[in-house]
Order: structure tokens, then C-alpha cells, then sequence
């Protein structure tokens, strides 16, 4: 049985190896801060349509992508997702590769998704804070960034 599950675990990590040297950072980056935002809109129990739409336009907006590439972004973000166990492995990625103001953007974001359908729930707010703590965003830089993700719903 043990080593059964050592067998396992070095196949998975040559798996891993192999996927991660094909794959940029910018793409890493992408899938885990899409899965971050995906935990976000289903923090709730359902993943409205407009917290979607808000989700599809950042990713268009900020890494620069069509409709089509946002769409397979989210379908691989979502099994990413569900196969994660925390959000270390997602968090640690971006604060590997994203300086404090791309992370703060993100942030931003985070909290749009949030404020998408009109309610915030405390369990949303809550994962929200855990993680700003993640990756790193001081509760100030949140607190600015909700300011801003307020302002930017209330002119839609």
C-alpha cells in the first residue's frame, strides 16, 4: 500500500515537471488567479451571471485575451479548482510573480466579483480577507481597493 501511494506521488510529480516546463509563468499566473476568482463567485453557493460577466471582462481586460481564450481560461481555472485543496499552491504562484500592485489590482477585482450580484455575504468577505492575506495585500491596499471596486459599481 505505501509504496503503492509512493508510486503515485513521484508519477504525479513527473506529471507536474513536465506540464510546468511547457507551460510560462504568464500562463500559471493566469489559471490561478482565475481559480482565485472562481472560489470567490461560488463562495456564495451559486455562480451568477453577473459575477460572470464581471469575471470574463477582467480577464479580458487585464491579461489581454478574446472571449473564446477567457471561456477555456475558466474552463481549465474551474478543474484546477475543484482539484485543489487549498489556496496556498494558487496564492503562491501569483506572489511569486506579481509585484504588490499587480496583486492590489487583483484584489480589486476580487472585490468585484464579490459586489457582482448586488449582496456580500460574510462568508465572501471572509475568504476574501483570508486571501488578501495570501497574497500579501495589506488590509489598507484592501480596504483601497474596495473603495475603488464600490466606485467602479456604482457608474454601471
Amino acid at each position: 500500500m505505501i509504496e503503492t501511494l509512493r508510486r503515485f506521488i513521484r508519477q504525479r510529480r513527473s506529471v507536474e515537471i513536465s506540464a510546468a516546463s511547457t507551460e510560462s509563468p504568464h500562463d500559471e499566473i493566469q489559471l490561478a488567479a482565475t481559480a482565485l476568482l472562481l472560489d470567490l463567485a461560488y463562495a456564495d453557493g451559486a455562480f451568477s451571471p453577473p459575477e460572470r460577466a464581471h469575471i470574463e471582462s477582467a480577464l479580458g481586460r487585464h491579461f489581454n485575451l478574446d472571449l473564446p481564450s477567457v471561456q477555456a481560461l475558466l474552463t481549465l481555472a474551474e478543474a484546477e479548482r475543484r482539484r485543489a485543496v487549498d489556496h496556498f499552491h494558487f496564492t503562491r504562484m501569483i506572489c511569486e510573480h506579481l509585484d504588490v500592485g499587480q496583486r492590489v489590482v487583483l484584489a480589486e477585482v476580487m472585490v468585484g466579483v464579490i459586489l457582482a450580484d448586488g449582496r456580500v455575504q460574510d462568508h465572501e468577505s471572509v475568504l476574501l480577507r483570508k486571501l488578501a492575506g495570501l497574497l500579501d495585500v495589506a488590509p489598507g491596499y484592501l480596504a483601497e481597493a474596495r473603495k475603488r471596486a464600490d466606485a467602479t459599481q456604482a457608474t454601471r
